[in-house]
C-alpha cells in the first residue's frame, strides 16, 4: 500500500527539531558579566551627559527582568600601566595621572574628575577580564561600562579616557597570541580612536557604522577611509545620514557584515553595542528602535558561535536613561536568543533609496580586497 505523508508535517517536524537544537546550543553556550560598584564613579559631572548611575541602574534593570540569572557575574580589577603603554604613550597615561588628582579637562566636552585614572582603569579592567574569560569556557561575555572609543594614542575626547578595546587586543595578542580581531562598533559615534590605533594593522579588522560625521561629532569616518597602505580595506566606515531607522540598518548590516567577518574568520570578535543609535537620544540624529537592537546582537553572536564562539560584549553610548536601559537588556536578550525582548512603535524610515546607494558605494571602494559584489 502507498502512503502519503502532507509535506507540511515534514516541514514542522524539521522546524520543531530546529528549534529545539538551538535552544541547546544557547544553553550550552556560557554568559556572564562583568561589574563594580566604582563603575559608578566614572560620572563627568552635573549636567553632563555621561552621568555615574547608568551601570547600577543597568544592573538593576536587568535583575527586575529576570535575566541576571543568565549571566555569570564576575568583579574586575583595574588595568595595570604596563597594560595602558601597550596602546597610549607613557606621555599622554602621564596626564591623566596628574588630571585624576588635580582636575580638570582632557578635551573641551569630556572633563576629568578627581580619580579617574582608577576609574577608567577599572572600566579597561573589566573590558580585559571579559575577554580573558572567553579562553576559560565563556563564549559570550558583556561589559556595560566599555566601548571608550574615542581614544586615541596619545589623545582623547568624546568622554574616554583609556581606549579599552585596543588595551583588551593588546593584552590578548600578547597573552594568548592571538592574531586576528574582528571589532563591530555600532555606536552612534564614529570610532575615531580605534581607526587611529589601527589604521594600518591587517590583524584588527575594525568596521564602524556610525551617523555622517558632517551631522555629527567627531566628524570622522567618511566611506572612503578604508585602511593605511599596509592595510586596506581592513577598516570600514558606513557613515549614516540623519533619519537612518530601523530596515535600513539592519538591511546595511546584512549586505556588509557577515559576509566580511566570515572571510576574515576572526580568533574573538568584539561588539561595541552603543544604543545612542536609539531615536530619543539626544546627543544624536539616528531613529532605531528598541526591538533593533536585539535583533543586531542576536546576529552577531550567531556569528561569533560560527566563526570563533568567542565574544565581548561593550555597553557603550547611550544618553536617555531610560531608553538605554531597555535597549541594553534587548542587546543582552538577543545574544541569549530570548524573544521576551521589548518593543515599540517603528519610525518612519526616511533615507533607504540613499542607504541602498551608500551600501553599494562602499561595496565598490571594498571590492578588490573582500568578495562583497
Amino acid at each position: 500500500m502507498t502512503s502519503i505523508i502532507n509535506p507540511r508535517l515534514i516541514d514542522s517536524f524539521y522546524m520543531d527539531n530546529f528549534k529545539e537544537l538551538k535552544k541547546f546550543q544557547i544553553k550550552k553556550n556560557k554568559y556572564g558579566i562583568v561589574y563594580h560598584d566604582d563603575y559608578n564613579k566614572y560620572d563627568l559631572g552635573v549636567g553632563h551627559p555621561l552621568i555615574g548611575d547608568k551601570p547600577r541602574k543597568t544592573m538593576a534593570f536587568l535583575k527586575e527582568k529576570s535575566i541576571m540569572t543568565e549571566l555569570k557575574l564576575f568583579t574586575p580589577q583595574k588595568v595595570t600601566e604596563k597594560d595602558l603603554l601597550r596602546v597610549h604613550t607613557k606621555e599622554y597615561v602621564d596626564l591623566v595621572k596628574k588630571l585624576s588628582i588635580t582636575g580638570g579637562m582632557i578635551a573641551k566636552d569630556t572633563p576629568a574628575p578627581i580619580g579617574i585614572y582608577e576609574y577608567a582603569s577599572l572600566a579597561a579592567g573589566g573590558t580585559i577580564l571579559s575577554a580573558k574569560k572567553l579562553f576559560r569556557g565563556f563564549n559570550c561575555m558583556i561589559n556595560p561600562l566599555a566601548g571608550f572609543h574615542h581614544a586615541s594614542r596619545n589623545a582623547s575626547s568624546g568622554f574616554c579616557f583609556f581606549n579599552d578595546i585596543a588595551i583588551t587586543i593588546e593584552y590578548i595578542r600578547e597573552k594568548y597570541n592571538l592574531k586576528k580581531f574582528l571589532v563591530v562598533d555600532l555606536d552612534v559615534h564614529h570610532s575615531n580612536g580605534t581607526q587611529d590605533i589601527y589604521y594600518d594593522d591587517q590583524t584588527v579588522l575594525n568596521i564602524s557604522f556610525h551617523q555622517d560625521g558632517r551631522t555629527l561629532y567627531p566628524g570622522t569616518g567618511k566611506l572612503d577611509e578604508i585602511g593605511g597602505d599596509n592595510a586596506k580595506g581592513y577598516t570600514i566606515n558606513l557613515p549614516l545620514p540623519p533619519g537612518t531607522s530601523r530596515d535600513s540598518y539592519l538591511d546595511a548590516f546584512k549586505e556588509i557584515i557577515p559576509s566580511i567577518a566570515t572571510q576574515f574568520k576572526p580568533e574573538i570578535m568584539i561588539y561595541q553595542a552603543g544604543v545612542d543609535t536609539h531615536h530619543s537620544d539626544p546627543l544624536a540624529n539616528l531613529l532605531l528602535t528598541y526591538q533593533t537592537y536585539y535583533h543586531l546582537a542576536n546576529q552577531i553572536i550567531g556569528l561569533s558561535n560560527n566563526i570563533c564562539k568567542k565574544l565581548v560584549v561593550l555597553l557603550g553610548g547611550g544618553y536617555n536613561s531610560n531608553a538605554c536601559l531597555i535597549s541594553y537588556y534587548n542587546v543582552i536578550c538577543g545574544l541569549l536568543d530570548k524573544d521576551q525582548y521589548i518593543k515599540e512603535e517603528e519610525t518612519t524610515d526616511y533615507n533607504a533609496e540613499y542607504i541602498k546607494n551608500l551600501i553599494n558605494e562602499l561595496k565598490k571602494n571594498l571590492a578588490d580586497y573582500w568578495d562583497i559584489i
